[in-house]
């Protein structure tokens, strides 16, 4: 399969999605959904929502609300970004290529727009219209599964530890701790929400976690050396960041090189994960060898 045409197809679909889901720009408070619409809808490879698309197509399924409960996680991971860029965090200039929400509408509207886009995530996936004919049991763990991702055990978790990190001499395992909450956890959120939405057994969710878990790991160390080789152009924003916040990362510890050689491994070792699904399976496969791939 052509994994690019593949990618772009679903991205399309999502952003009609979150178009369609978003509210008006000039609806009031109009600033705060110009804000949020900024965010949202300014590019962005959407793999979140891609692989829970993905997970559920490896069952055989698309089942009903899997493309809500998939554009979710595109919310909570759009908030993420918009208060990681924040001062108070990573005090970013630029994402995805243009001025950051805070620089082009302040802190406190950037602020609440992330708040917003956290809260619209759970209205989504609870939203009777959108998930229309999901089993109420299905949708019940679908959010569980939503808000362990994103929250104090999760990629919010995470970043609290990755600012805890900062000048510090950490060793190897704490740094693999920070990204397995900060990162790992909401890509697998996304795949194992696609799995219960398509009604995965005890065996297909427990494969399907664990290559989540390895495409997780190696999405943040592409992650890493991205910011060391990459260039503004490709990334959308400035690299080097990780050094200047005296951040150690995989290449800290493997080089540039050794990095991308653990990167290719992880890939390995999800695919190998899949060795139960047949070709339906194949998008998810494809997907984790684009993670190491990609340049931005």
């Amino acid at each position: 399969m052509n994994i690019k045409d593949y990618l772009e197809q679903k991205r399309v679909e999502v952003d009609r999605f979150l178009d369609e889901v978003t509210p008006p720009a000039a609806m009031p408070p109009a600033t705060l959904h110009d804000s949020m619409r900024y965010s949202l809808l300014g590019g962005g490879k959407r793999i979140r929502p891609i692989l829970t698309i993905a997970s559920a197509e490896a069952l055989g399924t698309n089942p009903p609300g899997l493309m809500a409960a998939a554009c979710s996680l595109e919310l909570i991971h759009t908030y993420s970004l918009i208060h990681d860029d924040l001062p108070a965090m990573d005090n970013d200039d630029f994402r995805r290529g243009k001025p950051t929400n805070h620089k082009v509408y302040g802190e406190a509207m950037a602020i609440l727009a992330g708040d917003a886009l956290l809260t619209m995530a759970f209205d989504l996936i609870s939203r009777p219209d959108l998930m229309k004919g999901c089993d109420p049991v299905r949708q019940a763990r679908i959010i569980q599964e939503l808000a362990f991702g994103s929250g104090n055990m999760g990629m919010v978790g995470g970043q609290v530890l990755d600012i805890q990190a900062e000048h510090q001499d950490i060793d190897l395992l704490t740094l693999q701790n920070i990204h397995k909450q900060k990162t790992g956890m909401l890509i697998r959120a996304a795949v194992r929400m696609g799995a219960i939405a398509g009604g995965a057994n005890d065996r297909q969710l427990d494969d399907l976690t664990g290559y989540a878990e390895d495409i997780g790991l190696a999405f943040q160390i592409a992650d890493d050396v991205l910011n060391v080789t990459g260039t503004r152009e490709e990334l959308g924003k400035n690299p080097n960041t990780d050094a200047e916040r005296g951040k150690k990362t995989y290449p800290t510890f493997y080089g540039v090189e050794g990095a991308k050689q653990l990167a290719d491994a992880c890939v390995s070792r999800a695919i190998d994960r899949l060795s139960s699904f047949g070709s339906t399976a194949d998008p998810l496969r494809e997907i984790a060898r684009y993670i190491t791939s990609r340049r931005s």
